[in-house]
């Protein structure tokens, strides 16, 4: 089994950290980390682009030791890794600024989709398709409508990486449209199709004739897609520290549960418990046991 995160993994400067400590951090690539600890060793990959710099030499080496199988990145002559700075405000709430816009990452299938060969699951996000240009975002749908493995798709909106909401409706249905397992987060449809609540959303994806998958409601859990799926019982989380990759983490606790063989309500409870962990420490990545 091989299993492909695709998108952007960036240089994450926490400044108010003892040492203005420097990490490596992306939606897409948090989740690559949680699948790859959950599954066989060798099962993930991460594609990306980054540059030939001394910090995209360090994101490689951190990758590897996460587990994250680095043969599908390229490396870019020019460009640089994208970078976001976390800052802290007196009450401990977070912010935060970026510098993307010409980032490696943005080159990803410009020449192509041989970084998707032979995988047998395809995962990836809303930021990998709003980071793409938009020739190349228009050709990787159409790749993954012929691709003969399953794909799954979170559309992770970020309104400032879009041009326009109605550009970014176009791509997400678009990518609805060729994928198999779907993990929406409810704020996120809501925010960008104008949907009601719950119910609506679930009733949304079945137009598109998807109901694998489940819709992340924060601390409520997860709602199954499946109309005829039971609503389950979800234990809160024990405390909130940071809510950073509260939802890549789920989305890998629910893939790899499916890979592994469970129901979709137990991958659902395995996904929420993994997310309960991951928002109970600081940083978008658990320290390895």
């Amino acid at each position: 089994m091989k299993v492909v995160c695709a998108g952007e993994a960036m240089i994450e400067i926490s400044i108010d950290a003892p040492g203005r400590q420097v990490g490596f951090a992306g939606d897409t690539f948090n989740t690559a980390v949680y699948l790859a600890r959950a599954l066989p060793p060798g099962t993930v990959d991460y594609a990306t682009v980054v540059g030939r710099d001394a910090l995209s030499d360090r994101m490689l080496s951190f990758f590897a030791a996460q587990g994250v199988g680095t043969g599908r990145i390229r490396r870019h002559p020019e460009r640089l890794p994208g970078i976001y700075a976390i800052t802290l405000d007196d009450r401990g709430e977070r912010s935060f600024a970026y510098w993307r816009d010409q980032s490696a990452a943005r080159m990803l299938f410009t020449d192509g989709f041989a970084a998707l060969e032979g995988a047998d699951l395809v995962y990836f996000s809303g930021i990998t398709l709003a980071i793409l240009p938009p020739l190349v975002r228009t050709a990787l749908i159409a790749h993954l409508a012929g691709f003969p493995g399953q794909v799954a798709f979170d559309s992770n909106y970020r309104p400032r990486l879009w041009s326009s909401p109605d550009v970014a409706r176009d791509a997400m249905e678009m990518a609805w449209g060729v994928t198999d397992i779907a993990l929406p987060s409810l704020d996120d449809e809501m925010a960008l199709f104008g949907d009601a609540d719950a119910e609506a959303v679930r009733a949304r994806f079945h137009s598109y004739g998807l109901t694998r998958g489940a819709l992340k409601r924060g601390a409520e859990g997860p709602l199954l897609l499946d109309p005829e799926a039971p609503v389950g019982r979800f234990a809160p989380a024990e405390k909130v520290v940071d809510t950073t990759a509260a939802g890549d983490s789920f989305n890998a606790g629910f893939l790899a549960a499916i890979l592994n063989g469970a129901s979709e309500a137990e991958a659902a409870q395995a996904a929420h418990a993994l997310a309960s962990r991951v928002i109970g420490a600081p940083g978008a990545i658990l320290p390895l046991d």
